[in-house]
């Protein structure tokens, strides 16, 4: 089968071969009626543009990365799911790029990433969007990036994230609702800005409710199932113990959840758990986790295409946006036995 070129495109639309690239490159100076037409004979002729030929074309590599150090192969998946359908609509290829992000080496490790990958821009993950020197150092290097999920507010540059402290202050008033006033948390990872958002939620709804803030039953995590396993450990040891456990995210929760069943203690009759994120296995355990859901896969799309778009256009006015996060109820919780 012969291949189909952006040559084959124009002769078959009646249009130039300028035409065909400036709707590839979702240039504005095209009309709709033109548009359209050329877009129906590309799935008319089911054609795929050369990302390689193309970059070369117009010196751009067409590839955008993301970066990420994050425990949770959950997260990174569902990050990967939104950052992949937006690189898709807009004909671009994704990399993604593991960093260690407390490594003395991570400004040489994205210096290296840029030289050998030429990226056109860069999505930031958590803990990256908040780190002053990463983000000053694709400033300096003129690199467009996007923040997903950051704290930083004042920042000129795309930003799109979720309300973590509200989703944590509805969480500990469903707790609270359901008459438990002894609610252990477990923290997230210390680099990521998503873990003292939680954390804040958490302790204004304590506040609001007259509830005094006990420091024995908060204990430290990093987000993963293992550090959910040993605060776990150490929040069921406590005498008396917490008639509820929210943990920062749903793999410290399940963690929580089988320690306790380990322990032969029901949930929710004996202990309330409740998660963050809906993650799949607050879905796929029971009981089932009462969580937060948040539009991770939303976040990352919307980022990845702004970003996009400032790439082929730049924009003065930095796109900042904040979707809505929703309590999910499950069998994790229940009113607290008298």
């Amino acid at each position: 089968m012969k291949k189909v070129t952006i040559n084959s495109v124009a002769s078959h639309a009646g249009v130039s071969k300028k035409t065909v690239s400036r709707v590839l490159n979702n240039e504005p100076n095209v009309s709709v009626a033109t548009r359209e037409k050329v877009l129906a004979v590309f799935k008319e002729l089911d054609y795929t543009p050369n990302p390689i030929a193309r970059g070369l074309a117009q010196n751009r590599s067409f590839i955008i990365g993301c970066l990420y150090d994050n425990p949770s192969k959950s997260y990174i998946t569902r990050v990967q799911t939104g950052a992949l359908a937006a690189c898709q609509e807009n004909n671009y290829n994704l990399l993604i790029h593991p960093c260690e992000f407390r490594g003395e080496a991570l400004i040489n490790n994205i210096e290296q990433l840029l030289q050998t990958s030429r990226l056109d821009g860069i999505v930031l993950t958590p803990p990256f969007g908040d780190f002053a020197e990463l983000v000053n150092f694709l400033k300096s290097k003129k690199i467009p990036y996007a923040r997903v999920a950051s704290a930083i507010l004042e920042d000129d540059s795309i930003s799109v994230r979720s309300n973590d402290e509200q989703g944590a202050f509805e969480v500990t008033e469903h707790l609270i609702s359901l008459g438990h006033k002894s609610i252990a948390f477990i923290k997230g990872h210390p680099d990521h800005s998503a873990t003292q958002q939680r954390f804040k939620g958490y302790r204004r709804s304590l506040a609001s409710h007259g509830i005094e803030f006990n420091e024995r039953l908060v204990e430290e995590g990093n987000f993963s199932y293992h550090s959910g396993v040993d605060s776990a450990r150490s929040i069921l040891d406590l005498s008396p113990r917490p008639t509820a456990v929210f943990a920062s995210n749903d793999y410290m929760a399940a963690a929580v959840l089988k320690l306790a069943t380990q322990r032969q203690l029901r949930v929710p009759d004996d202990i309330s758990i409740a998660g963050f994120d809906n993650a799949p296995i607050a879905r796929h355990i029971w009981p089932g986790l009462t969580t937060i859901a948040q539009p991770v896969e939303e976040m990352t799309k919307q980022a990845v295409t702004q970003l996009i778009s400032h790439i082929e256009q730049p924009q003065d006015e930095p796109f900042q946006v904040i979707l809505e996060s929703r309590l999910i109820t499950r069998e994790s919780t229940a009113q607290v036995k008298k």
